[in-house]
Parts: C-alpha cells; sequence; structure tokens
C-alpha cells in the first residue's frame, strides 16, 4: 500500500505490518514533519507494536529512509502513467509536469503542503543520507527533463541541458509556491509556461 492509497482511504489497516507502518509514516511525516512525529505516534496509527516496527526497520531514520524512498517510487509512477503513449519530447517534459501535479492533487490529511521529499530534507541535518535520497530524486527528473528536450533539439546538446535546468527551476519554484499556497493553481500556470517555452524552440 502506498502513502497515498492510505490517505484517499480513511482508516485503511490492511496489508502487512511494513506497508501499514509505511503508510503510518507517510501521513504523519507529511502532515506533522519528520521531527515532530515520534515512534509511538505511527505505531498507534498502524495499529502495530512498538516492537513489530523494530522488526521491519532498524530505527526511525531507516524508517525515514524508507519513506523518501517511497515517495520517490510513488512518483515515478506517476511520471510512467503520464508518459505512457506520449508521442514525442515536448509531450514527455509536460509529463514530469503533470506527475507533480498529480501530485499535489491527492487528497492530504491536511492540505497539499508541497513536496514531501523537500519538506523532509529541510528537516534533516546536512550530510544526513536522506537528503542525499531527496538530492538523487531532484536529479533524476531533470535528468529525465533533459532527455525529452535532446528529443526536440538532438543536434543541440549544450543548448538542451541548459532548457532543461531552467525547467527544472521553474518546476521547482512553481512546487513551493503551490504547496506555500495549498493550491494546484502555480503548477498549472509552470506547465503553461513551459508549453509556451517548448513551441518557440
Amino acid at each position: 500500500m502506498s502513502d497515498t492509497d492510505a490517505t484517499r482511504v480513511p482508516g485503511a489497516r490492511r496489508g502487512t505490518a511494513r506497508e501499514r507502518l509505511l503508510a503510518a509514516a507517510a501521513r504523519r511525516f507529511y502532515a506533522d514533519g519528520v521531527s515532530a512525529t515520534g515512534i509511538d505516534t505511527i505505531t498507534a496509527e498502524a495499529s502495530v507494536a512498538k516492537m513489530s516496527l523494530y522488526n521491519n526497520f532498524a530505527s526511525k531514520a531507516d524508517l525515514v529512509m524508507a519513506y523518501l524512498d517511497a515517495r520517490h517510487q510513488e512518483w515515478m509512477g506517476l511520471y510512467r502513467r503520464r508518459l505512457d503513449g506520449t508521442p514525442d519530447g515536448r509531450d514527455g517534459v509536460l509529463a514530469v509536469f503533470d506527475a507533480y501535479a498529480d501530485h499535489a492533487a491527492f487528497a492530504y490529511e491536511r492540505g497539499f503542503r508541497g513536496c514531501g521529499l523537500l519538506n523532509a530534507a529541510a528537516e534533516l541535518p546536512a550530510g544526513d543520507q536522506g537528503r542525499a535520497v531527496v538530492r538523487r530524486h531532484k536529479e533524476e527528473v531533470e535528468s529525465l527533463l533533459a532527455g525529452h528536450v535532446k528529443q526536440m533539439l538532438p543536434d543541440q546538446p549544450e543548448r538542451a541541458q541548459a532548457i532543461a535546468e531552467h525547467l527544472a527551476f521553474l518546476l521547482e519554484g512553481a512546487m513551493a509556491r503551490a504547496g506555500l499556497e495549498g493550491s494546484e493553481a502555480r503548477l498549472e500556470h509552470a506547465r503553461t509556461m513551459a508549453a509556451d517555452l517548448l513551441d518557440r524552440l
């Protein structure tokens, strides 16, 4: 069960103890923050004993790492669904923007608060492995954008890379503003801006 499955189905308690713990952690980490969420809160919400948590995760830090990986995999799934059947590089770029909008559209318990990965990274100390996970996710998103732009500009790899970086900044800025405002409007506007930029290549 993914964290969003549990969010969409209030009180969901099916699945293995590990799945329930991950789902509970995802709800609480996103709604309340990583630092503010204790082990007791997670085990109570997952309806499992504390020992069950330590049978599945070595520590809270290990659970945080699993949460970050699950959010990355969840976003990749959204992106792949959006990408399915897209005919060209332009649509591929817009699939990335649409996957972010899909993530923002989930029925979060306390509303949309921006990128769950960046929110978590902001709470982790410098050098924490979790920050490296988030950085790799953002690098992979930019790499996906670059691959799609290079389809449009196959003979201009340096220009394509620069445009991909521009698009990544546009996307992240829109995500940050959307999270602050609790609305998907900034993401929709960013997608329109991206489409306009691509149409002018």
